[in-house]
């Protein structure tokens, strides 16, 4: 069975609710995942959407997170480290953690949640962008598990 990730907040493809956007509270929505491959030593995570105006927008940076984690709880605190050794990188709203959907008025935009199982623990500092985090992967992705939610904020 291939590595899948899920979410009890939305529907792959469906509509992630207001609460985990800019349009709500903005905080994280809950994930979880099946077995990562044979081999995963840690797990990082990158949400983005490319259908930002100016290009693909990052929403959340996560790495180090424990190979047997299983799950992400909703609402993960927005800081450079969490009690179990995750860090969190810098999204492009210059902030630690989780920025949530917000795109400009219109057609609705994609956000891909994206987690890697990884063959090793990344010997990267906790505020670290998608670029730094997608180079130090570079080698040890073993596996890669995706789920897309879609937003849309009113005309």
């Amino acid at each position: 069975m291939a590595f899948q990730l899920s979410s009890t907040a939305f529907q792959p493809d469906g509509n992630i609710p207001k609460k985990f956007t800019c349009d709500g509270p903005d905080v994280s929505p809950a994930l979880r995942w099946d077995e990562p491959p044979v081999g995963t030593q840690s797990l990082a995570l990158i949400m983005d959407d490319p259908d930002a105006p100016v290009g693909t927008w990052v929403h959340w940076v996560l790495f180090n997170l424990p190979a047997d984690a299983g799950q992400l709880a909703e609402n993960i605190a927005k800081e450079r480290e969490l009690p179990n050794g995750t860090r969190q990188g810098t999204n492009d709203f210059r902030k630690i953690g989780y920025g949530g959907p917000c795109p400009p008025p219109g057609p609705a935009h994609r956000y891909f949640f994206k987690l890697y199982a990884l063959d090793t623990k990344l010997d990267l500092r906790p505020g670290a962008t998608k670029a730094d985090l997608e180079r130090a992967m570079r080698g040890h992705i073993r596996g890669q598990a995706e789920l897309l939610g879609r937003y849309q904020r009113g005309r």
